[in-house]
């Protein structure tokens, strides 16, 4: 029998903000509840309203994920804010996500994603924008939790 994780413990919580809570918060939502523990709560949210992204939907359903009836939430509507720890995906939410912890104790961490509705081009060029941000999410997941034990990178 494989010897426990000796790294630190995940977090109990972890909270992805993003601006409108349509593309990078909540992929990093749905590849972290794959690649953490079960008993890590993990949860998305923007600071302001937005509408779902098609091709969030396109790109997480062919790595085998789909968001289901989710709709995007705001920080204000989350029933807990408290998180052990914020990983904030754009410049706006990590103001937030600084301003929040004033009052609140929680880690907070500034993953810098693009943005993929800025690509142009043809279908397939914008979702390569889409697809290389949940690549980047993907990895750094990984990275920032394989001390604790998480699945192992993928075959390459």
């Amino acid at each position: 029998m494989p010897d426990a994780p000796t790294g630190p413990k995940p977090p109990g919580s972890v909270l992805f903000l993003c601006g409108q809570n349509v593309i990078r918060s909540p992929m990093a939502e749905v590849i972290a509840r794959d690649l953490l523990p079960k008993s890590v709560f993990v949860a998305s949210a923007g600071i302001k309203p937005g509408e779902r992204d098609p091709f969030v939907d396109a790109v997480l359903a062919e790595r085998g994920f789909s968001l289901g009836s989710r709709s995007p939430r705001l920080l204000d509507e989350l029933e807990d804010a408290y998180f052990d720890l914020i990983v904030t995906l754009a410049p706006e939410a990590h103001h937030k996500a600084l301003d929040l912890t004033r009052s609140v104790a929680a880690d907070v961490e500034y993953w810098p994603m693009p943005d993929p509705t800025t690509a142009t081009g043809t279908r397939d060029q914008i979702l390569a924008a889409y697809r290389d941000v949940a690549s980047r999410l993907d990895r750094r997941i990984r990275e920032r939790f394989a001390a604790a034990g998480d699945r192992p990178s993928p075959p390459t």
